[in-house]
């Protein structure tokens, strides 16, 4: 299993949300490409960069920044996400060296944009559902819509995404513990590859998702619990691929 540290890009710096909320930040960084030097330099196998500005402004907004990173680290996998709204943005991410582009809001509010998505990049794109209470959100966290999380998924998994993130907006960045109860649901009702996120606070939520890993859960995204000391990255990557 991966632990995925998270880079969220806000203003040009490294910083981390309290359930998605832009005016509760605390920077981290104010460079996030050495941020990202720092977890390469620990063994990252895979890093989260998400424009959060981006995010609320639905078009790239910190995309100089994250091209920097994904050309200064072209040996780890980059995953991208935050206002990606159409192919060229896409394109632009994935010339610049990304592995993956996240979708989020327009997987939402236009479904077959996935669908196309997944015809031109294959194997590239993976979705993010973001949810509260098993409804999805949309718009940087601040619009609740009325789509189920399973629901969607199920439709992505036949569209061909490669993951899915699944993120509990009410726990991301509260240092609370992750919703493995909803995080396995979803990933028995799919074969797609699930990927958790929001509340990792320690290697206990570690522990509790390598023991359910095998229902399809490849992989961890962890930001505030790093930043704030509760989760030691090498720990954390060590417990995670221990047999």
């Amino acid at each position: 299993m991966l632990v995925i540290p998270a880079i969220d890009i806000k203003n040009g710096r490294c910083v981390r949300l309290e359930q998605g909320r832009m005016d509760k930040d605390t920077v981290y960084s104010e460079d996030p490409r050495e941020m990202a030097g720092r977890w390469v330099e620990a063994g990252a196998r895979r890093l989260h960069l998400v424009d959060l500005d981006g995010a609320v402004e639905g078009r790239p907004v910190n995309a100089g920044v994250i091209h920097e990173i994904c050309e200064a680290f072209p040996e780890v996998p980059v995953q991208v996400g935050g206002g990606i709204r159409d192919e060229e943005a896409m394109q632009d991410y994935l010339d610049a060296g990304a592995s993956y582009v996240i979708i989020g809001t327009k997987a939402v509010t236009a479904p077959h944009f996935v669908e196309d998505a997944c015809l031109e990049f294959p194997g590239h794109i993976i979705v993010g559902l973001d949810a509260r209470d098993g409804k999805v959100a949309i718009d940087g966290w601040s619009k609740l819509s009325h789509h189920d999380v399973i629901d969607l998924a199920q439709r992505f998994e036949m569209n061909g995404v490669a993951a899915i993130i699944y993120t509990d907006i009410s726990r991301d960045g509260m240092l609370s513990g992750v919703n493995i109860e909803a995080t396995v649901k979803l990933a028995q009702a799919v074969t797609t590859p699930i990927i958790a996120s929001g509340g990792i606070t320690d290697l206990e939520d570690i522990r509790a998702l390598r023991e359910v890993q095998d229902e399809g859960i490849i992989g961890v995204i962890t930001g505030r619990a790093l930043y704030e000391g509760t989760l030691d990255f090498a720990e954390a990557q060590r417990l995670a691929e221990d047999d």
